[in-house]
């Protein structure tokens, strides 16, 4: 089944680069960036400044090919694609919750951006703590990494094979 999306506008960060950029958006703290919505949706933006926070779905837009077992960036063992985070994904789709900042027509300023200048950006959802946070039991090969996070950053390792 072949699925198409359109991107709704461009998430715009400091970060022109892969190399060196935070890893996770918790880890991007007061990390700024903006939101440009494609002015045709601008009126879906309503209400959405009664949000702190709100989750980005984008695409991976420099990310081409995947790979089933990978090196994540806060280990050296090999995992499963679908136990990381990783770009190089069967659907190079990731997602960031960020700081709503303010909105001003089409243009969202954001927080703790850890995304690559020019993403494009294919949905914007409220970010609501009593729908996404949930009681878990385990968290995998990451549980003993959490501390590490804000100190790791992006690197060559999901960058085109040769």
């Amino acid at each position: 089944m072949k699925i198409t999306y359109h991107s709704i506008g461009t998430i715009y960060s400091p970060f022109e680069k892969k190399e060196g950029m935070p890893i996770q958006a918790i880890a991007a703290n007061g990390i700024k960036g903006k939101i440009e919505i494609n002015k045709d949706l601008e009126e879906g933006l309503s209400d959405l400044d009664g949000f702190s926070h709100i989750i980005l779905i984008y695409a991976f837009h420099r990310s081409e090919g995947f790979d089933l077992k990978i090196k994540p960036f806060l280990s050296d063992k090999f995992f499963g694609v679908f136990a990381t985070r990783a770009p190089r994904r069967p659907n190079a789709i990731g997602i960031s919750v960020v700081k709503n900042l303010s909105i001003n027509k089409n243009i969202i300023e954001i927080e703790n951006v850890d995304v690559l200048n020019g993403t494009p950006l294919l949905d914007i959802k409220p970010y609501i703590p009593e729908f996404d946070i949930h009681n878990v039991e385990k968290i995998g090969w990451i549980e003993n990494k959490i501390s590490e996070i804000a100190q790791a950053k992006s690197d060559e390792r999901f960058n085109l094979k040769n």
